[in-house]
């Protein structure tokens, strides 16, 4: 059985997703209007029936996100929200809260958020047992352990390959709710971990100071999509609803070429979804919105995966300074700079600077400022004004059709076909008129319907069964061809519709815990019910619930600030018994599980 491989695209309005889909997404995620997990992208459901119906008849799905905790005085508003967004045309929902599962819901795809803590292996056994259709994966899992999932489990995995990444193990991080009473469970997360910090040891003494520990780099899986598809994964997803448009295709046209050479390349998968994109520009994502670049744990184990001296974007590494002076620079790489561009480099004391140039002159660089960079300074673009602009032009998508044409002298019957397969044909009664030239109104017939127009569809064949054949007007060809193609995108839509799943229920197998603690996030009365009924006999609510933060850890993270700097417990033996980070939000202790490379953060 052929696999099919899905591009998933983010989109933090209807415009986002559009134009997603133009670039090549097979899918599209978006925040429903309440209950997303990024509370500023919330779409209203006009927008989003407005998307489906520009995605559907590419085959494109699309996807709501309702991936919050919600409370029992929420859900009847949540259980209608989802009927509302099947009723927009929505084709899956990405949930947090298993309460979910214990409501009445339409025939719609249910997707097991990350948020629901998809990291260790019988976690996801249990909810694939209870018949969730996709699981979408811890992204500190690596390739050898995704593998061994997708050999135990039936359902779909969907996979991050790009873009921002949280320090915390997603749907266990509290720290946030905890200081600023903003809960990322929620959808209101205060980017705790993009603040500035001291570490210090267990006589306070500084390690580091004022920078960012906690904030890594922007995923970047690009060189690994094969071995992902090899270890089971099948959809592949890009972070980033609250990214603007420019970023959203820039990264999503880079991964179709990348995908597309990888299944043209293979018999064993396929797209799933139809259709070619035309950008005029070259995809390139360092050009975009960047924290530089890691592939995290996909291969076990990482080398540098903190942005340490800022949480902003550092663009693309472009040259060394040869020569400065007051207002400008030259460099060793004559890249192709231009006046609007933004560059930026890290001055002494490794915090980022930067300015516009608004001048080139003899290989020079101009800026505004008195300021001098120093000579070896490496320098960032992290806005390219050209590349931008060709990011803001427009972008088609257009589904290969074949016309056949046959005429006798009272009719035109037509046929198109599209280059999956789907098709329609229309009949049309006509008054017969010879033509004068026979062979000069076949040409006219095959030249009007090689035009689409402003259609989702492109012309590469028209076939025309000669009979004894009727002369048309210009105006009546036309009509005909705007009809059949009218006809084939309602038969599309159709047709993409008729693959919407059945309705959901669940299956109740046993939790592999009998006891559940607050990490399992129960803030409802719905979701005790579900795991009641799947063994649990004793359940602790969920800190979004109880508030209780103290002596817990409010964040748990694979990765290690210790091991970042070099000073890990394990190999390194590190001197101090305790360690602390501390800014103006108060001081934090961490601690340390070295045997399963853990790093907990708890309030002190």
């Amino acid at each position: 059985m052929i696999k099919k491989i899905e591009l998933l695209s983010p989109a933090g309005n209807a415009e986002i997703g559009i134009a997603a889909v133009d670039c090549g997404a097979d899918a599209v995620y978006i925040g429903a209007p309440k209950f997303g997990a990024r509370k500023a992208a919330g779409t209203s459901i006009e927008d989003i029936k407005r998307l489906t119906e520009y995605a559907h008849p590419f085959g494109v799905n699309v996807y709501a996100a309702v991936n919050t905790l919600f409370y029992d005085e929420e859900i009847e508003e949540v259980r209608r929200l989802i009927f509302d967004l099947y009723d927009a045309g929505i084709d899956g929902i990405i949930f947090q809260d298993f309460g979910l599962l214990e409501m009445d819901l339409p025939p719609v795809k249910l997707i097991a958020s990350t948020q629901t803590d998809n990291y260790h292996p019988e976690r996801i056994r249990f909810i694939d047992s209870i018949g969730v259709d996709r699981i979408i994966l811890a992204r500190e899992l690596s390739l050898r352990q995704i593998k061994e999932i997708s050999q135990t489990t039936q359902a779909e995995l969907e996979f991050f390959v790009h873009g921002a990444l949280c320090v915390s193990f997603s749907g266990r991080c509290y720290i946030s709710k905890a200081l600023f009473d903003r809960s990322g469970n929620r959808g209101e997360c205060a980017q705790f971990c993009r603040m500035a910090f001291d570490l210090l040891d267990e006589n306070e003494n500084p390690i580091i100071k004022n920078r960012y520990p906690l904030s890594l780099k922007d995923l970047n899986l690009s060189d690994y999509l094969k071995d992902l598809i090899d270890a089971g994964i099948s959809s592949f997803k890009i972070e980033g609803r609250l990214k603007d448009v420019n970023y959203v295709k820039n990264v999503t046209a880079f991964y179709r070429n990348l995908l597309d050479e990888i299944i043209d390349n293979s018999d064993e998968i396929e797209r799933a979804s139809v259709g070619k994109s035309y950008a005029d520009f070259v995809p390139a994502p360092e050009k975009s919105f960047n924290r530089g670049f890691t592939s995290f744990f996909i291969n076990g184990k990482a080398d540098r995966l903190a942005s340490l001296s800022t949480p902003k974007s550092t663009g693309e590494l472009i040259g060394k300074v040869i020569k400065s002076g007051e207002g400008f620079i030259k460099l060793n790489n004559k890249k192709d700079i231009t006046t609007g561009d933004g560059l930026c480099y890290f001055d002494n004391e490794g915090n980022l600077n930067g300015f516009y140039v608004n001048k080139i002159a003899n290989d020079s660089i101009f800026y505004d400022g008195n300021f001098v960079v120093p000579k070896n300074t490496d320098i960032y673009r992290n806005f390219d004004r050209l590349f931008e602009k060709k990011l803001e032009l427009k972008t088609e998508r257009k589904i290969d059709i074949s016309f056949l044409i046959s005429l006798d002298e009272r009719s035109i019957s037509i046929k198109a076909e599209c280059e999956d397969g789907v098709s329609v044909s229309k009949k049309f009664e006509v008054e017969f008129t010879p033509p004068a030239k026979e062979n000069a109104f076949i040409e006219l017939l095959k030249k009007q319907f090689s035009k689409t127009g402003n259609t989702i569809y492109n012309v590469k064949n028209v076939g025309v069964d000669k009979g004894k054949i009727s002369f048309l007007a210009i105006s009546q060809i036309n009509g005909f061809r705007r009809e059949t193609l009218k006809e084939l995108t309602k038969l599309r839509v159709e047709y993409h519709e008729k693959k919407r799943t059945s309705f959901f229920k669940p299956r109740y197998t046993n939790y592999y815990k009998k006891e559940i603690d607050y990490r399992e996030n129960v803030v409802n009365r719905l979701a005790e019910n579900f795991y009641i009924k799947c063994g649990a006999e004793k359940i602790e609510r969920g800190l979004d619930y109880t508030e209780e933060f103290q002596n817990k850890p409010l964040m748990t993270s694979r990765y290690c600030i210790l091991e970042e700097i070099g000073i890990c417990r394990k190999t390194t033996g590190g001197n101090s018994k305790a360690y602390y980070l501390k800014n103006r939000n108060g001081k934090f202790e961490l601690k340390f599980d070295c045997k399963n490379c853990l790093m907990e953060v708890y309030i002190r």
